[in-house]
């Protein structure tokens, strides 16, 4: 996965307002990561989001190709990865 000195921290609340921004602002959307980053607050700027994004893309990438092993669960029956990517799954 990538490293995570290269992700700032996210709130619970700001990945859900993050996702729902995505839906909303689509790739064909002019100013999008600015628009991403409005809806989701916190002082966080267009190009944090971008790179929220660009690291989503990238850990899903690693798992589909298998270069990261399966990942363990919590116990809540729930990996990390499996949420990023069902996130990922939700919004294609």
């Amino acid at each position: 996965m990538a490293s995570s000195s290269l992700r700032s921290s996210w709130t619970p609340q700001q990945n859900k307002l993050f996702e729902r921004a995505l839906a909303q602002f689509d790739k064909d959307t002019p100013d999008r990561w600015q628009n991403v980053a409005r809806a989701v607050g916190g002082g966080k700027s267009p190009e944090e989001v971008k790179r929220h994004y660009q690291i989503l893309i990238e850990d899903l990438r690693r798992i589909e190709s298998g270069r990261i092993p399966l990942p363990t669960y919590n116990t809540n029956g729930v990996s990390n990865e499996e949420q990023r990517l069902l996130r990922y799954l939700n919004l294609h």
